[in-house]
C-alpha cells in the first residue's frame, strides 16, 4: 500500500449506514504506462457500473499523471471479459502462452490514452529548455549558496514529502546530505529518486561499494597504472595520501586526471580518496562528503568546480523520440577478436530498435552510466578480473537485465568450476582430472595416456590450452603453467575434424555450427600461425533440426547448470558418444557465420529475450510468500492473488491446494 510504484483503488457502495466495499482496482505505474494489475468487482454488484466507474478513474489517473496508455493482460479463454474490454477502448496486443500456468495463455491489451500525432504544450518541467532537471538536495540548503541558472538546491525533507518533485518526469539528484548510513535521509533520497526513475548520484549501489574495500579495490584495478604513475610524481617518501574529489574535479590540477577517472568509477558529488602504500600504492578508503566534511581551504574553489560540471552540454539533452526500454552494447572498438563483428553489431541494433529499444552502444569509460539503462548487452570478450565483470556486477546491482550475467561469467571462465558442474550432473566429458600445484610434483604420473590437453582454469579461445605429447613437455608446461595458476585442468585428448557449437539462449538451441580444426593444426584457432588466413578452420552452420538430437540435448542440458542466458556449448562427436568440452558465456555471433541460417531472425531472438526479460522485471510484483509458493508457478500463484482478492482467501486455498496435487 505504501509502495510508489503502485496505487489501490476502492469503490464503496453505501448499506444502510455502513460503507461496503464492492470493487478494486490496483494500479502498477510505469514510466510511459500504467497498468491495470487487477480490476474485481464483487459478484453480487456486477453488472451495475462498478467497473466502468473503476475503469474510468484509472482513465483519469492515466490522463492525469502523463501516461501514454493503459495496459494489461487479461485469461483467453474469458470471451465475455476480453469483448469488455475491447468495449472499453482496448485492444489486443500480444498473445502469451502459458502465462497462468502451462496450457493457460493470456492476453496483453493496451488502451491509448495519448495519441502520439497529437503533441500537448509541454509543462514547465518538461519546457525543451530546461531539459534534464537538476537538484541538489541537501539536509539545510541555507549551507551553500550556489547561483547556477540550471540547478536548484533543495531540502532532502522536502524532495521525499513534497508531490511536486514526485512528479517531475527527468531529473538528476545530486545527493549532498550528510550521511548516507542505512535507513538515513542520505539513504533514502538515493532510494527514492531511483524509485521515481530520477537519475540519483551517488546510486545505493554506490553507496554500498563505499562499505566494501575489497570492491573499492576491485573496480579501481582499472586505473592502477594511472594511480601509481601520479602519486609516484609526489617525489616523497610518503606512505599515505589523501585526494578531495568535488563534481569529478580537484583543486590541484596535478590531480585532476586522477580525479576524473575515481568520479568516472564512483559517482558522488564530493568525496575523499584515502591511499595507503605498500610496496605500491591501494585505495584504502573511499568516503562521500557532506558540505561540513569539506577541507575551510577548498570551498572558495566549489562553486566554480560545480559551474564547470554543469555546464557539461550532456545535461541538457533531451531524447526527441520515447523509446520503451533503454539497452546498453558494451563493445570494444579496438578488440581484435570481438564476439561480435560490426556488421553482427549493426543488425543487432536494428533488431532492438524493431521492439523499440534506444540503442546505444558503451564502452569501458560509461561504467559510471549503467543506470541510466534498462538493459546490458556484453559484445566484448569477458574475464573475471576484467572491466566486463564489474559492468555485469553493477548492472545487475542496479536492476538491469544483463547478458552475460556476472555469475554466468564466473561459472564459465572457471574450468575447474564446470568440471565439477558436468561430474555432478552427469554430463558426459572427456575424462578429466585437476591438478594442484603442490600435490602434483610428488604424483606419480603413470596414469597420463598421451597426447593431453592441458588447460588453464580461465582459458579462452584457444589461448591458455596446451597439447603435450610425452613426460618431458608435460613437466615443462606444468612448471610453466603453475606460475599463473595454482590449479589446472588436464584433459585426456580427443581427436576431430571438426567441434559443434550449439548456441543456447533462455535453455533452448539458438544456432548449430561446425567449427573445423585450423589447417595443420589440432584446434579450431591456431594463433602460431603465420598467415592470418589460416588462424581460423573452416565453418559450417546448420539447422537445428538438422542436428544430431543427442548433440542438441547434451548441449541444452549443460548450459543449463551455469543459467537461462546466452551460451555456446562445444562438443565433440563420436559416432553416438557425445560429449562436451566447455561451456561458453558471451558466445561468437558473427555476420556472415553464425546468422547464416537464421539470418536477422537470430538478432531479433536474442533482443526479444532482452524484451521479455525487462517487461517481466517491470510488472511481477514483490507478493507475500505462501507457504505452498515453492510448489507453483509464479503465474500460478499471481493467478491465486487475483483470486484471493476476487472470492476470498478460502477459495484461494481450496484452489492451491488442489493444483498442488495436480502438478
Amino acid at each position: 500500500m505504501r509502495s510508489p510504484t503502485q496505487s489501490v483503488w476502492v469503490a464503496e457502495r453505501q448499506d444502510g449506514n455502513d460503507r461496503k466495499v464492492v470493487g478494486v482496482l490496483v494500479l502498477h505505474h510505469h514510466p510511459k504506462a500504467l497498468r491495470i494489475y487487477s480490476l474485481a468487482v464483487l459478484p453480487q454488484c456486477q453488472g451495475l457500473g462498478v467497473g466502468h466507474s473503476l475503469m474510468e478513474h484509472a482513465r483519469e489517473v492515466g490522463r492525469k499523471t502523463d501516461r501514454a496508455a493503459l495496459t494489461l493482460e487479461v485469461d483467453e479463454r474469458d470471451t465475455k471479459l476480453v469483448e469488455w474490454y475491447k468495449w472499453h477502448g482496448f485492444r489486443v496486443e500480444k498473445q502469451m502462452e502459458d502465462y497462468y500456468a502451462m496450457g493457460w495463455g493470456a492476453l496483453r491489451m493496451r488502451h491509448t490514452l495519448l495519441s502520439p500525432a497529437v503533441k500537448k504544450p509541454p509543462s514547465e518541467d518538461e519546457s525543451p529548455s530546461m531539459g534534464i532537471r537538476n537538484l541538489i538536495v541537501m539536509d539545510d540548503p541555507g549551507l551553500w549558496k550556489l547561483d547556477i541558472d540550471s540547478v536548484e538546491i533543495v531540502s532532502a525533507k522536502d524532495y521525499l514529502s513534497e508531490q511536486k518533485y514526485q512528479d517531475i518526469k527527468s531529473a538528476r539528484i545530486f545527493n549532498l546530505c550528510k550521511s548516507y548510513r542505512y535507513q538515513s535521509f542520505g539513504y533514502y533520497v538515493s532510494l527514492l529518486a531511483a524509485a521515481r526513475d530520477h537519475r540519483p548520484i551517488p546510486s545505493v549501489t554506490t553507496i554500498e561499494d563505499f562499505r566494501c574495500q575489497t570492491i573499492m579495490q576491485s573496480i579501481t584495478y582499472d586505473i592502477d597504472e594511472l594511480i601509481q604513475k601520479i602519486l609516484s610524481r609526489q617525489g616523497d617518501n610518503r606512505k599515505e595520501a589523501t585526494l578531495h574529489i568535488y563534481f569529478g574535479h580537484t583543486v590541484d590540477p596535478r590531480m585532476r586526471k586522477l580525479g576524473h577517472e575515481l568520479y568516472r568509477l564512483f559517482e558522488a558529488p564530493l568525496m575523499r580518496v584515502h591511499f595507503a602504500f605498500m610496496k605500491k600504492w591501494l585505495v584504502q578508503q573511499i568516503v562521500p562528503l557532506a558540505m561540513k566534511a569539506v577541507p575551510a581551504e577548498d570551498i572558495p574553489h566549489i562553486p566554480e568546480l560545480a559551474r564547470m560540471y554543469f555546464s557539461r552540454k550532456r545535461f541538457h539533452s533531451i531524447q526527441l523520440k520515447q523509446y520503451s526500454y533503454d539497452l546498453a552494447i558494451l563493445v570494444d572498438p579496438e578488440e581484435k577478436c570481438p564476439p561480435s563483428c560490426p556488421r553482427a553489431l549493426r543488425h543487432f541494433k536494428k533488431a532492438a530498435e524493431k521492439l523499440n529499444f534506444c540503442v546505444e552502444f558503451v564502452g569501458k569509460d560509461d561504467f559510471s552510466r549503467i543506470g541510466e539503462f534498462d538493459g546490458l548487452f556484453i559484445r566484448e570478450t569477458t574475464a573475471v578480473d576484467h572491466h566486463t565483470y564489474r559492468f555485469a556486477r553493477k548492472a545487475y546491482a542496479e536492476g538491469l537485465v544483463v547478458i552475460d550475467d556476472p555469475w554466468s561469467i564466473l561459472r564459465c571462465a572457471n574450468k575447474v568450476y564446470l568440471n565439477e558442474r558436468l561430474e555432478q550432473s552427469r554430463v558426459p566429458s572427456p575424462k578429466t582430472w585437476t591438478l594442484y600445484k603442490e600435490s602434483v610434483r610428488d604424483m606419480h604420473l603413470d596414469w597420463v595416456t598421451y597426447p593431453l590437453v592441458l588447460k588453464q582454469p580461465d582459458s579462452a579461445f584457444s589461448k591458455g590450452v596446451v597439447k603435450v605429447h610425452n613426460e618431458v613437455e608435460l613437466h615443462t608446461e606444468l612448471n610453466r603453467l603453475f606460475k599463473i595458476s595454482d590449479l589446472l585442468i588436464a584433459q585426456e585428448f580427443v581427436p576431430s575434424e571438426f567441434d559443434w557449437r550449439i548456441g543456447v539462449l533462455d535453455c533452448v538451441p539458438l544456432f548449430a555450427c561446425k567449427y573445423y580444426m585450423a589447417k595443420d593444426h589440432w584446434q579450431i584457432v591456431n594463433w602460431n600461425s603465420r598467415s592470418a588466413r589460416h588462424h581460423y578452420g573452416d565453418f559450417k552452420t546448420l539447422k537445428i533440426e538438422d542436428v544430431p538430437a543427442k548433440v542438441i540435448e547434451t548441449a541444452v542440458k549443460a548450459a543449463s547448470l551455469i543459467g537461462d542466458g546466452l551460451y555456446g556449448v562445444d562438443l565433440k562427436q563420436h559416432g553416438e558418444k557425445v560429449s562436451v568440452i566447455e561451456v561458453n558465456d558471451n558466445p561468437n555471433i558473427d555476420g556472415g557465420v553464425e546468422d547464416l541460417v537464421l539470418k536477422d531472425e537470430i538478432y531479433l531472438r536474442i533482443m526479444k529475450s532482452f524484451q521479455h526479460r525487462i517487461e517481466v522485471a517491470r510488472n511481477i510484483p514483490n507478493l507475500p510468500a505462501f507457504p505452498l509458493i515453492n510448489k507453483l508457478s509464479k503465474h500460478s500463484y499471481l493467478n491465486g492473488y487475483h483470486m484471493m482478492v476476487a472470492e476470498g482467501a478460502e477459495a484461494v486455498k481450496t484452489a492451491l491446494d488442489a493444483r498442488v496435487r495436480h502438478r
